[in-house]
């Protein structure tokens, strides 16, 4: 005969299964896709629109980082950021390309393309993969990254805060005059956590504020590849 506190410690077994397999589900490596883009750009609308078709995509992280060097054409860009500017530059030697363009859509810190051509984001997603480094879980204000392969000295441990969703944003001035731009998972701050030298390690989780969502990169220093993502 099974008593009360039996039936119910297998309860409790029960649900502590089913939280860890809900963890580990939510750990699976991803596909960071990263849209560089810009408000005073008459050239980026088509792609803001692709980033937004893919960004409900299952394993798919889609963030979109808005850049700063065309403000002087008539319109500061709302979302902006000198540290997002940088983030792209630091891209552009090791993709093989001079200097920052938008639209300019990069998976996984090594491969791109401009992502404005109809199904242009897909087909980059489908030929990239998803990350392939360290296990790495977000939770309980830590951020877990497992043992594994480090590039050199360390990776960079990114922490990226951004408004999940789709934003509509009102252009007056500059090349999109009068337009409406919709703007999919903008990114809102970029921070660096610490490092990854290949141990396993575990690294404190600032709370969000504003509303905003979280995730974390490992990355290879110096605009390379990433090799984990997660999300909350």
């Amino acid at each position: 005969m099974t008593g009360p506190k039996t039936t119910l410690g297998k309860v409790l077994l029960a649900g502590a299964a089913l939280a860890a397999t809900l963890g580990a589900a939510s750990a699976q490596p991803l596909t960071v896709v990263e849209l560089f883009t810009s408000q005073g750009c008459s050239s980026c609308p088509p792609a803001n629109a692709n980033l937004i078709k893919v960004k409900d995509q299952p394993g798919v992280l889609a963030l979109s980082f808005n850049v700063t060097y065309w403000d002087y054409l008539g319109w500061k860009d709302t979302f902006g950021r000198q540290e997002f500017t940088q983030r792209q530059v630091n891209y552009e030697p090791p993709l093989g390309h001079d200097g920052p363009f938008t639209p300019q859509v990069v998976v996984n810190g090594s491969h791109d393309a401009v992502g404005a051509a109809p199904g242009e984001i897909q087909s980059l997603i489908a030929a990239s993969g998803r990350t392939q480094g360290p296990e790495l879980s977000l939770g309980n204000g830590k951020v877990s990254i497992g043992a594994g392969m480090a590039p050199g000295d360390a990776a960079d441990v990114w922490l990226v805060r951004y408004d999940k969703g789709v934003v509509e944003v009102p252009v007056s001035r500059g090349e999109n005059t009068g337009r409406t731009l919709p703007h999919a998972n903008v990114v809102h701050s970029l921070q660096k956590l610490g490092r990854w030298s290949g141990k396993a390690t575990t690294l404190p989780l600032p709370a969000a504020g504003g509303g905003l969502s979280t995730a974390v990169l490992v990355q290879a220093p110096g605009g390379g590849p990433i090799l984990a993502a997660a999300a909350d």
